[in-house]
C-alpha cells in the first residue's frame, strides 16, 4: 500500500481511509437491515440520546469534532426529521439540539444491530480491535497534552535553525553512503551489481583511485551524500548523489553538488560528467543549473542499465539563475 510507505507523513490520510472503511461498512449493514440511520449521524444522535438536549458547542466538544462540522450535520438531521432546534428553557438566549420522536424510534430499533457491530468488529479484527481502541485513546490523551500542529511547527523551526554542513568521508559515515543511495535506487529503480560493489566498498572504488565522497550533515543526522569518481587522468564522474527524502528542500543536493565541483577544480580535472535517468526531473534541473549540458546520446560503455541521460560539465553554459 503506497500510503504505508510514507509512514508518519501520511498518518492523517491513512486514518481517513480507515475511517471511511468503517463508515462504509456500517452504512452497508444499516441499509441491508433496513435501519433508518446513516453511520455519520451516529455520534451526534447517540450523544443527544444519552445526555438530552445540548448545544452545538457541547456536542462538538463531546465528540471531538469542530463546531462547523456539527452545525452542518445538524442542518442535515433537521431536514431529515431526526432532530429539531429549540430555545433552552433555562436560558432563552441559547439554542439546543433535541431529538425528535422519529429519531428516538429509529435509535430504539438499533440494539441488536449495535450488538452485532461490536461482535463483528471483534471477529474481523480479533485482538487488533482492542489494541486499536487503546492506541486511539492514548493518542487522544497525547494530543490534548500537546496538539500535533504545535509539535510539528516547533520541529520545523528547529530544522530551519540548524546549520547544514558538508563534511568529507570518514569511516564512521560509511553506512550512510550505502543507506542514502539504496533508498532512492530502491524507490525508483533497483540496485544493480555495480551499485552493490561501489556502495559496499567506497574506499576501494572511489577514494583509493583519487576520488572523494561528501556528506550533508544536519545537526547529528546525515541527510545526503555525493561522490566524485576519478575515472582516468583528468576525467571525473559525479556519482552516487542521494538525499534523504525526509529532508529534501533544504538545499542539501546543491551543497553536495557544489562540493564535488569544487573538488574537481581543486584536482585540476578537465572533464566532469554524470549519468542519470530522465525520470529524475528535479535532479536534472539542478545539474543543468550547475553547468552540466545534456548530450545527444547515452555515454558509450555505460555501466548502468538505468542510465538514459549523459551530461558533461561546461560551466560556461550555466543556465541563468
Amino acid at each position: 500500500m503506497y500510503l504505508a510507505s510514507l509512514g508518519k507523513l501520511a498518518l492523517g490520510s491513512r486514518l481517513k481511509a480507515l475511517s471511511d472503511h468503517f463508515y462504509g461498512a456500517a452504512d452497508e449493514v444499516y441499509q441491508t437491515l433496513g435501519a433508518r440511520i446513516e453511520s455519520r449521524w451516529l455520534p451526534v444522535l447517540r450523544y443527544l440520546w444519552d445526555t438530552g438536549p445540548s448545544s452545538v458547542s457541547e456536542v462538538a466538544a463531546a465528540i471531538g469534532q469542530t463546531h462547523s462540522a456539527v452545525s452542518q450535520l445538524s442542518d442535515k438531521l433537521v431536514r431529515s426529521g431526526m432532530m429539531r432546534r429549540r430555545r433552552d428553557p433555562a436560558d432563552g438566549r441559547r439554542t439546543v439540539l433535541v431529538l425528535t420522536d422519529k429519531a428516538h424510534a429509529s435509535l430504539a430499533e438499533l440494539g441488536p444491530i449495535w450488538c452485532a457491530v461490536r461482535r463483528g468488529v471483534s471477529t474481523s479484527l480479533e485482538e487488533h480491535a482492542m489494541q486499536l481502541l487503546n492506541a486511539i485513546e492514548a493518542c487522544e490523551r497525547a494530543l490534548q497534552e500537546r496538539p500535533v500542529a504545535e509539535a510539528i511547527l516547533a520541529e520545523h523551526a528547529t530544522i530551519k535553525a540548524t546549520p547544514l554542513q558538508v563534511v568529507p568521508y570518514a569511516p564512521e559515515l560509511r553506512e550512510h553512503f550505502y543507506r542514502l543511495n539504496a533508498q532512492w535506487l530502491e524507490r525508483y529503480f533497483r540496485i544493480e551489481e555495480i551499485d552493490k560493489a561501489v556502495l559496499s566498498d567506497p574506499e576501494r572504488y572511489i577514494l583509493q583511485p583519487g576520488g572523494a565522497i561528501f556528506f550533508a550533515r544536519l545537526g547529528e543526522e546525515i541527510i545526503g551524500t555525493c561522490a566524485l569518481l576519478h575515472e582516468s587522468p583528468g576525467v571525473f564522474e559525479l556519482t552516487k548523489m542521494g538525499v534523504d527524502e525526509t529532508f529534501r528542500g533544504l538545499g542539501a543536493g546543491k551543497r553536495l553538488l557544489d562540493a564535488c565541483i569544487a573538488e574537481f577544480h581543486r584536482c585540476d580535472g578537465h572533464t566532469l560528467f554524470l549519468e542519470s535517468n530522465s525520470r529524475l526531473k528535479t535532479a536534472l534541473g539542478m545539474y543543468e543549473k550547475a553547468g552540466f549540458v545534456l548530450q545527444p546520446s547515452v555515454r558509450p560503455g555505460s555501466h548502468y542499465e538505468r542510465a538514459d541521460v549523459y551530461m558533461i560539465y561546461q560551466p560556461s553554459k550555466k543556465r541563468p539563475a
